[in-house]
């Protein structure tokens, strides 16, 4: 005979802390849902473990799936599995009372919480899922029969003081949980949860990959159409639908799934039409266990460079989805990065704010990070022309991550592809440019600009191209930034053809001593001119000094090895940081017919004014010949136009 029915009420901070859930917690309703089919899920999954290691259970394992039942009548919602259900004493420890201990310290960190995210991962944490139900229900009845046991028990709540329980007999094994969902007019406007199509978009989207089948009665009209041959029941007797796909792609072994469901998950969570670069299907096991599906795509979304772009991957726990874009398990220079992360340790209400100070999901980050710059090296190595393609989509904002992630500045140098004075045809990594250096040299060149054309008619190139030095072509803005940055790569130390003293005889250490006396009459010779020009220009240059690195211009301004580069200085400036005005360095070409006359015209008579204007085109064509911005344009053409004038 079934006992009476007993009325128990909940401790005063119970209470409270269940208004915190009902009223506070949970920004999105729908998660109730969410909740319950993630409990019956682990119910089914206990079930199937339990009846592997104790046949005396006695239960049919051949079917295990979760039910939702609709009634519109008497406006109920019934989340049931035939899984391990639970005892009464399981029910009064794991349902009738939320806190078993420290309930007082739990609501004081609640009541703590700066947020509303950080507050619901400590009620995910303590386990309280279930009680989400009372924010669209104002009565729930929960019937349960343990596995392995005869009696079953009722439990019932109002979600305000009390609760009752009782024993009941002829309950199937497993866990039905009722809804009685509050009134269609009240002020939370829930309707909607009687809606079959309602149901079907939030199992969609949060329950779609549980591995057991979540069951819906379909509606008459639905039913007769399944029967007609259209979409929608699996057992059209019964006139039941399956919602979920149950196709996590992810939990399978890798040699079970084809290249096409590859394809088609990729596309669906990322909204892509083409079939993604590369895939990356992983597995970690240990101390937190974790799933990962990702995929690099093979073209660039139009937004990828906008401020408002989503970056990071899908979060699920056990099968759960939990939330799109989570930046915390990728870092912003891989945001192209789509995928599935499915983690097995951590609350279903893990909110972002606690993501991002982790030690294991910062742990995760790095081997993920880590498998992706693997996967991109692979296609490096074996599929050049993938990989080609790939940089020219990605690999301006791969290279943000030599800036952002110094963890990883050696994996990301060897990915790195630049367009060289090597091939015009062909871009080249760092380590074949290392492998092409002339016998003794230990410099990597490079030249940055808004295009190659700009660079390659640069000044500053004439030496090397005139001695066969190979000079990288960076014509991305980023490129400004991370060349400043980073100082070398394999040993070799990085250097701008625009910056510091170049002597390219000093690198490959061929220069004859005849040469060096040479160059040292050379800079005696035009040291007055040097001098005169350091003076009549100071407000424009620091150092006016002769050119090894000229063979046909007469001019080219230089920064010293340490200066921002113009580009630079100015995309700080477009950030609003306020910087002292760099001053560069004039370099002459002292074999050039105008300096030469210059030099003359100097000797000659020095205090000729017309030597002062001379000198002012001289500084302003060394700054156009590198695409820079003249200070006062129109006093430039009018110099140039009386100069020119003369002259005919």
């Amino acid at each position: 005979m079934a006992s009476p029915t007993e009325t128990l009420e909940f401790q005063a901070e119970t209470r409270q802390l269940l208004q915190l859930v009902i009223h506070s917690i949970y920004s999105n309703k729908d998660i109730f849902l969410r909740e319950l089919i993630s409990n019956a899920s682990d119910a089914l999954d206990k079930l199937r473990l339990e009846s592997l290691t104790d046949t005396a259970l006695g239960v049919d394992t051949s079917d295990l799936h979760i039910t939702l039942e609709v009634d519109r009548d008497a406006r109920t919602l019934t989340v049931r599995d035939n899984g391990v259900g639970m005892t009464r004493d399981d029910v009064v420890d794991l349902i009738g009372t939320i806190a078993k201990s420290g309930t007082a310290s739990l609501l004081a960190k609640i009541k703590e919480a700066k947020d509303a995210e950080a507050a619901q991962h400590l009620i995910g944490q303590f386990g309280v899922g279930f009680y989400s139900a009372f924010m669209v229900a104002d009565k729930v009845t929960l019937h349960t029969r343990r596995a392995g046991t005869e009696q079953g028990t009722v439990w019932e709540s109002d979600g305000e003081g009390t609760y009752t329980i009782a024993a009941a007999d002829g309950l199937p094994v497993g866990t039905s949980v009722t809804l009685h969902l509050k009134a269609e007019d009240s002020e939370d406007g829930l309707g909607d949860y009687l809606a079959r199509w309602k149901i079907r978009q939030i199992v969609k989207q949060y329950s779609d990959f549980i591995r057991w089948p979540i069951r819906m009665a379909t509606e008459p009209a639905e039913a007769k159409a399944d029967t007609d041959g259209e979409s929608g029941a699996e057992d059209s007797k019964d006139e039941l639908e399956t919602l979920n796909s149950m196709k996590a792609l992810w939990a399978r072994p890798r040699s079970e799934v084809t290249e096409a469901e590859y394809s088609e998950f990729y596309q669906q969570i990322s909204h892509d039409w083409q079939a993604p670069a590369e895939t990356i299907h992983m597995r970690a096991e240990g101390t937190f266990e974790y799933e990962a599906l990702l995929f690099l795509p093979s073209q660039a979304p139009f937004d990828l460079f906008s401020r408002d772009t989503k970056r990071g991957v899908q979060l699920y726990v056990k099968r759960v989805f939990i939330m799109d874009d989570c930046d915390a398990l990728m870092p912003n220079y891989l945001r192209f990065v789509k995928g599935v992360v499915d983690a097995h340790d951590l609350s279903l209400n893990v909110s972002r704010e606690i993501l991002q100070h982790d030690r294991q999901i910062t742990a995760v980050r790095r081997r993920l990070v880590k498998k992706v710059l693997g996967a991109i090296r692979d296609m490096q190595a074996t599929r050049t022309e993938d990989y080609t393609k790939f940089w020219e989509q990605f690999g301006r904002v791969v290279k943000e991550g030599l800036i952002e992630d110094r963890d990883n500045t050696d994996a990301l140098l060897e990915l790195l592809s630049a367009a060289s004075t090597n091939d015009p045809e062909k871009t080249t990594t760092l380590r074949e440019y290392v492998a092409r250096m002339k016998e003794g040299q230990n410099t990597i060149y490079f030249l940055t600009g808004e295009t190659r054309a700009a660079v390659e008619n640069s000044p500053h190139m004439e030496a090397f191209t005139a001695k066969g030095y190979e000079v990288l072509i960076l014509t991305d803005p980023i490129d400004e930034v991370w060349t400043d940055q980073i100082p070398a790569f394999d040993g070799h130390r990085f250097q701008s053809v625009a910056k510091g003293q170049v002597d390219l005889d000093d690198d490959t250490a061929d220069e004859s001593e005849e040469a060096k006396a040479a160059k040292a009459q050379q800079e005696q010779d035009y040291a007055p001119l040097t001098a005169w020009l350091q003076t009549a220009l100071a407000e424009h240059v620091k150092q006016v000094r002769l050119s090894t690195r000229l063979t046909t211009s007469a001019a080219c301004l230089v920064g010293d090895a340490h200066d921002l580069t113009p580009t630079l200085e100015k995309m700080y400036r477009a950030m609003g940081q306020d910087l002292p005005a760099v001053k560069r360095i004039l370099e002459l070409n002292p074999t050039h017919p105008l300096v030469t006359a210059l030099r003359q015209a100097h000797q000659a008579n020095a205090d000729d004014p017309a030597l002062a204007e001379i000198a002012e085109l001289v500084h302003g064509s060394a700054l156009l010949a590198e695409g820079g911005d003249l200070p006062d344009p129109a006093r430039f053409t009018r110099l140039l136009t009386e100069r020119l004038t003369k002259t005919l």
